[in-house]
Order: structure tokens, then sequence, then C-alpha cells
């Protein structure tokens, strides 16, 4: 059996679905349910009706829905929640990627998180998701040029979150940061698509030169619970950090790594991020 062919079949054993649709088809499916549930949970729970609609059900779109639900969370008193409306929705209109990759992320999230019952968790109260997309307004301002607003939101976000993203950190699809708490992700980051991050994760940079000094993150990634990713080195497609290990330096492709400082242990992973498998066996290896 080939290595490829290896992979596929330690995904299939652990339950790893199809690939999650992307663009315009993840804003269709994440809406459509969105709307479904928002509508169920409104009659199942009265007291909640007023808020659901809000929120969700009187929108014509999800683009609309996700402004309004990011105005509620970032307001403050120096932007009210219509001016952030309207910087939202200025940001959806010129690049409705960020539309979509919202969308891969709450379909993520449904996927790999066994204590979301339905999409309106992340929706409405998951900060990891919350930050997630706070950054990726906060991202589009940057390119724009305008960068104070774009660090308005970035310290907005810190503060609401407990998540630090610079701006001009560059962040996939299909992204689901759990419990959020604690994660910082520096200037000169990049993290690829599907990539599961667990709370208290680092990627840092090293020393003090403007450089590019943070870490360089594959697709496929699980970012476990502590992990501290330091300096301009690159972490592998599908490669798994375990929790609360220092990384100083590069690591191949599903690779697992353990350990102060990491070093690689047991044999290939598949799609870590999709799996959530973090645990070893007796000997230290990946199972």
């Amino acid at each position: 059996m080939s290595a490829d062919h290896t992979i596929e079949k330690l995904a299939e054993d652990h339950g790893v679905r199809t690939p999650a649709p992307r663009g315009a088809e993840a804003v269709r499916l994440a809406w459509s349910r969105l709307r479904m549930e928002a509508a169920s949970a409104a009659a199942e729970e009265p007291m909640l009706a007023s808020f659901v609609n809000a929120a969700i059900l009187r929108h014509d779109s999800f683009a609309a829905a996700l402004a309004h639900r990011m105005a509620e969370k970032l307001e403050d008193k120096q932007l009210d929640a219509l001016v952030i409306n309207d910087v939202v929705h200025e940001a959806l209109r010129a690049d409705p990627q960020i539309a979509q990759h919202a969308a891969a992320d709450m379909l993520a999230i449904a996927e790999r998180d066994p204590a979301c019952r339905s999409l309106l968790q992340p929706f409405l109260y998951f900060k990891g998701f919350h930050a997630t997309q706070g950054h990726r307004i906060a991202h589009w301002l940057w390119h724009e040029g305008r960068e104070t607003l774009a660090f308005h939101l970035q310290s907005r976000v810190s503060e609401r979150f407990g998540v630090d993203i610079n701006p001009a950190a560059r962040i996939g699809q299909g992204i689901m940061i759990d419990h959020a708490t604690g994660v910082v992700i520096g200037e000169t980051a990049v993290v690829g698509d599907d990539c599961s991050i667990l709370q208290g994760v680092t990627l840092g940079g090293t020393g003090a030169a403007g450089i590019d000094r943070h870490p360089k993150v594959g697709n496929g990634v699980l970012l476990g619970a502590g992990a501290q990713v330091l300096g301009n080195i690159t972490i592998g497609d599908e490669a798994r950090i375990a929790a609360g290990s220092v990384v100083l330096k590069p690591v191949p492709p599903r690779c697992t790594v353990a350990g102060v400082p990491a070093k690689p242990v047991g044999g290939p992973c598949a799609k870590p991020s999709k799996t959530m498998d973090q645990t070893l066996d007796d000997t230290g290896g990946a199972k």
C-alpha cells in the first residue's frame, strides 16, 4: 500500500468526511442551515425569539447577518454598532471572500467540535469564531491602508474575546479556534486552510527586528492547547503540534511533534485538524 493510500486509510478510520463546501456554495449551505436552526430555536425557546430574529431571521443574507452580529460584539464607546455595521458591510461588499471564509469557518466548527450542536452556537456565541471574523475585517482594512482602524479592531477583539491577532497576519478558511482564550498570532504569521487552533496557542516571533519573524503554518494543521511556535519556521501540511509543546524548528508535513523543545514522535498523522485526535501511544508516538 502506498504512503498516500495509508494516509487516506487513516483518515477514513478516524471518520473524516469529504471536503466541506467552499466559496458561494459554503455561504448558501451555511445560511440555509443557520436560518432553519434559528427558526427552530426561536420556536423552542420563546425567551430568545426576539434575539434570534434580530440576529438572523430578519436579515436577507448571510453577509447582512454577519455584519449585524459582529457590530453587536465589537461596539464600544469610540465606535457604536451602526458605525461598525457599516464598516463590515463595506468590507463584505468589496471582498465577498470574507463572508465565504466565515461560512467555511462555521461549517468546519460544526464538523470538528463535538460540543457544537448547530451552526447557531458559533454564529451567536463562540468567541473563537467571532475573533476570526473580527480579524478578517481588520485584515481587509489593513490592506486598504486604514491601519489605525485596523489596529482599533484588533484591540477590541483582544479585549472582547481574549484573542490577539495582528491585522497583517494572513489566515485561511475553514479555521476553528476552539475555546480561543489566550491565542496570539503575530504580524508576519501565516495560517493555511482547514487548521484547528486550541486555546493558549502562540504563533510568535523571535528578535526585535521588524522582519519576517513569525511561523508559516500549512493546511490542515492541528495546534494543541498551549503550543508555542516561535520564529520564521514552516509547519508542514497536516502536521500535529502536541499540547504544551515549544516548537523552534520546522516541522515536516504529517508529522507529530511534542515536548520542550518539540521533537518528532510516532508515525505519520492524517488530517489531524479534522480528526482532532491529540492522543499519543504508551511509547510517546502518535496513535
